[in-house]
């Protein structure tokens, strides 16, 4: 679940950018700019890819914590209360920050099959087939 209205406000920040897109992650709404995920809404919370270089001084500023949705936090990533984002102009200073961070973040290598589609997500743990070595 996320809060609708939170969510119109960030795309109505986005709106300029071209390659915008949005996706259900986390039980929130992400969007995406080339892609890689810049800002999300989870509940009545923005989600914040501020990058690893300015990760410290994110926490730094009000209303900023760190995003630890499994329990452990993600580096690079925070979570900012509604309070934080009550004013249009923190709104898009933090929205701003997440599209700088995700334009400068590596893009994702894939990974291709034979056919040339890229390929599922290896399975860990996984034993060998009796006989194959």
């Amino acid at each position: 679940m996320y809060d609708e209205r939170l969510a119109g406000r960030v795309r109505a920040e986005l709106a300029g950018y071209d390659t915008v897109s949005e996706r259900t992650m986390f039980g929130g709404l992400a969007f995406l700019i080339d892609g890689k995920m810049c800002v999300g809404v989870l509940k009545d919370e923005l989600v914040v890819r501020v990058g690893s270089e300015r990760y410290m001084d994110a926490l730094k500023r009000p209303h900023a914590r760190p995003m630890d949705f499994t329990g452990r936090p993600s580096r690079g990533m925070v979570y900012v209360s509604a309070a934080g984002v009550t004013r249009g102009a923190a709104l898009k200073r933090w929205v701003d920050a997440g599209v700088t961070a995700a334009r400068a973040a590596p893009a994702r290598r894939r990974r291709a099959t034979r056919a040339g589609r890229p390929s599922p997500s290896p399975r860990r743990g996984r034993r060998p087939q009796r006989g194959a070595r």
